[in-house]
């Protein structure tokens, strides 16, 4: 099992290559950082989103998010050397308990990706926070 948020510090070069928000004390590169602690916040309005781009291309069998008051959520891939011609992957409705963070396991078996683009499409506050997002390959 590889996580490209394990691996993403550095070995498997798995980076944040564009966030449509941008808070200095809390950057995109947060979401692929390995620290529970940290994590990306958007600055209101949506969609927001955020690009994770791979070396290569790679098979996704699951990608597991943790993240904060997101309601809606698309998942789009891209196998094209930079990160464009984007596919939909899917949509889903996430369920937002007070006081804890939402953690979702998301199978997508055997999707080929070299980006991945995480469309966050409404939210149930005008922020939202991503902590981390780890892929199985």
């Amino acid at each position: 099992m590889t996580r490209a948020g394990d691996l993403g510090v550095s070995s498997a070069g798995a980076r944040v290559t564009l966030a449509t928000s941008s808070d200095e004390r809390h950057p995109a590169e947060h979401i692929l950082d390995g620290d529970p602690e940290t994590f990306w916040t958007s600055t209101g309005m949506f969609p927001q989103e955020f690009i994770i781009s791979l070396n290569s291309p790679s098979k996704i069998n699951k990608i597991t998010l943790q993240s904060s008051l997101i309601q809606s959520l698309r998942i789009e891939t891209s196998i094209s050397r930079e990160p464009i011609n984007f596919e939909r992957c899917m949509e889903k409705d996430l369920e937002h308990v007070e006081g804890q963070l939402q953690n979702e396991e998301i199978t997508l078996p055997g999707i080929q990706a070299t980006h991945l683009r995480f469309v966050i499409l409404s939210g149930y506050d005008h922020f939202v926070a991503v902590y981390s997002v780890s892929a199985e390959l």
